[in-house]
């Protein structure tokens, strides 16, 4: 299966529908090549607009879907539509199935640390027990939190956990840009995962401590506005919204 890819803003975005990207992970994994998943949304495309080194980092994956109606919204005004957008937090469980169907081993690194959770469980391993019960025979076979070091010997006992535990699909939950950077830097490292899947806080929504957006929210493309009615602090980076979309408008005008 082939993919077009769709140039937004520099981003080179996968047009796949959901279950379209899931089979092509599957494809991809059965053939034994290596796949990073990118997940940009507009606040990502505008950090790449002003960044070229982190532009690069995201365009160097093999699997970049849009997550975010904005940029959606943006393919369409520059004329190069996309299928629409595909949710990182779904993709990581059509990839749970497929680990669960094939019994593929998977690691979980992200999410907060154990100081940080009310149970004093840490959110990786709180996942972990999610997905168990979900699954039943799902094969998690390590995790960490994301809160160490990602450079230096910390970093280094990170990629040796990875590697002794044997997993062929990892969960790199640090929030961009740390974790796509951090798959750029140590995919080479790791040469038994084939899988690396950069999805911010799903973490977080995996273990029940952080609730996704009901379904009317989701459904008008509200997500955003409901991430920020829950987290108020968030309006900062929000900005780069309304900036990312008129300044795609003013990059449509400059290109005619």
């Amino acid at each position: 299966m082939n993919s077009e890819r769709i140039n937004v803003r520099g981003v080179s975005f996968d047009n796949l529908t959901l279950d379209e990207a899931a089979k092509y992970l599957e494809e991809r994994f059965d053939s034994g090549e290596k796949t990073a998943v990118f997940t940009p949304n507009s606040e990502i495309v505008q950090l790449c607009i002003e960044d070229d080194t982190f532009c690069r980092v995201i365009n160097s994956a093999e699997l970049i879907i849009p997550d975010g109606i904005g940029v959606v919204k943006a393919a369409k005004i520059l004329g190069t539509p996309l299928k629409g957008k595909v949710a990182g937090i779904d993709l990581g469980k059509k990839t749970l199935d497929m680990a669960a169907r094939k019994g593929i081993p998977v690691f979980l690194f992200g999410g907060k640390d154990e100081t940080r959770t009310e149970s004093g469980v840490s959110i990786a391993d709180q996942c972990k027990e999610v997905f168990e019960k979900e699954y039943g025979d799902i094969k998690i076979v390590g995790t960490k939190d994301g809160y160490c070091k990602k450079e230096g010997p910390e970093n280094e006992e990170t990629l040796a956990a990875v590697n002794a535990s044997g997993a062929e699909i990892l969960f790199v939950c640090l929030g961009a840009p740390l974790q796509e950077k951090w798959i750029y830097e140590n995919r080479e490292k790791l040469p038994n995962v084939k899988i690396f899947l950069g999805l911010g806080g799903s973490l977080d929504v995996y273990s029940g401590n952080l609730k996704r957006s009901p379904k009317l929210f989701i459904k008008l493309n509200l997500e955003w506005f409901y991430r920020l009615l829950c987290e108020p602090k968030r309006i900062g980076r929000m900005m780069k919204l309304p900036k990312f979309y008129f300044g795609t408008w003013k990059y449509k005008i400059k290109k005619k």
